[in-house]
C-alpha cells in the first residue's frame, strides 16, 4: 500500500513522524509521504524537520518515505509561490488543500493548485470540467480520499477524471494511526467512488509511480 497525504504532530496530526511511519510499516505499507499542512509562516521550519526525520527513516525503515506539504487554504494568489518555494526546499510531494464539500476554502483554489507545481490536488469537491482537464494535461493527480467528510464528493470526481483521462490516486489523509489504510479500506475507498476493479488497480499503480519518479 501506498499513501502519500499524511499528517504528523508537525502540524495536526497525533503521531511523531517516526511513530507514523513506524505505524504505516507495520499495516503493510510500502511508501508514505509526509505532507503536512503549511501556509507561508511554517513552510521552511515545518519542511525542514519531515526532510530531516524521512532522510533518518528511510535509513532504518523498510520503507520509503517521502518529504512533503499541504498547502492548506493558502489564498489562491499565492499557491504558485509557495509551491515554487516547497519544491525549491525539497518537498518530494507537494499536495494542494483542494476545495473540499466541508471547508470553506477559498473560491479558484483547486485552478491556482492545478497551475502551480504540485504532485497531487487533494480532495477537489465539485472540481469543474476545465479544472479536470487541466490536471490531465500538467500530470496532476486529483485525489479520492479515505478521509470523513472529504469524501463526499469522491463518485463525482472519479466520474469527472474518467470523463476526461486526469489521473487519480487514493490516500487516507490521516491524522491518526486509526485512519491509516488497510487493504480493504483502500479497496472500499476506490470501488465505493464508482471505479471498476480494473480502474482501480490503474489507480493504484499511479500512486507506484508518483514515488518512483520522486524517490
Amino acid at each position: 500500500m501506498i499513501d502519500l497525504h499524511t499528517h504528523s504532530v508537525l502540524s495536526d496530526g497525533g503521531l511523531l513522524p517516526a511513530e507514523l511511519a513506524r505505524r504505516a510499516c507495520v499495516a503493510g505499507y510500502k511508501a508514505l509521504a509526509i505532507t503536512d499542512h503549511i501556509d507561508s509562516g511554517n513552510l521552511a521550519l515545518v519542511l525542514s524537520q519531515i526532510i530531516k526525520v524521512s532522510k533518518d527513516l528511510n535509513r532504518y525503515m523498510n520503507l520509503t518515505v517521502l518529504p512533503g506539504v499541504e498547502i492548506t487554504h493558502a489564498p489562491p494568489q499565492q499557491i504558485p509561490e509557495l509551491a515554487g518555494l516547497a519544491r525549491k526546499l525539497g518537498a518530494r510531494i507537494i499536495v494542494v488543500h483542494g476545495e473540499s464539500p466541508v471547508e470553506p476554502v477559498m473560491p479558484g483554489t483547486n485552478l491556482a493548485g492545478l497551475e502551480s507545481d504540485i504532485d497531487i490536488l487533494a480532495h477537489p469537491g465539485l472540481i469543474t470540467g476545465k479544472e479536470v482537464k487541466l490536471a490531465k494535461k500538467r500530470g496532476i493527480c486529483l485525489e479520492l480520499s479515505a478521509r470523513r467528510g472529504h469524501s463526499l464528493t469522491n463518485g463525482y470526481v472519479a466520474k469527472l477524471a474518467r470523463k476526461y483521462g486526469a489521473k487519480m490516486v487514493i490516500n487516507t489523509d490521516a491524522h491518526s494511526s486509526s485512519e491509516l489504510f488497510t487493504k480493504e479500506i483502500l479497496r472500499k475507498v476506490g470501488l465505493g467512488a464508482g471505479l471498476s476493479e480494473n480502474e482501480l488497480k490503474s489507480v493504484l499503480r499511479n500512486s507506484v509511480e508518483l514515488v518512483k519518479n520522486k524517490k
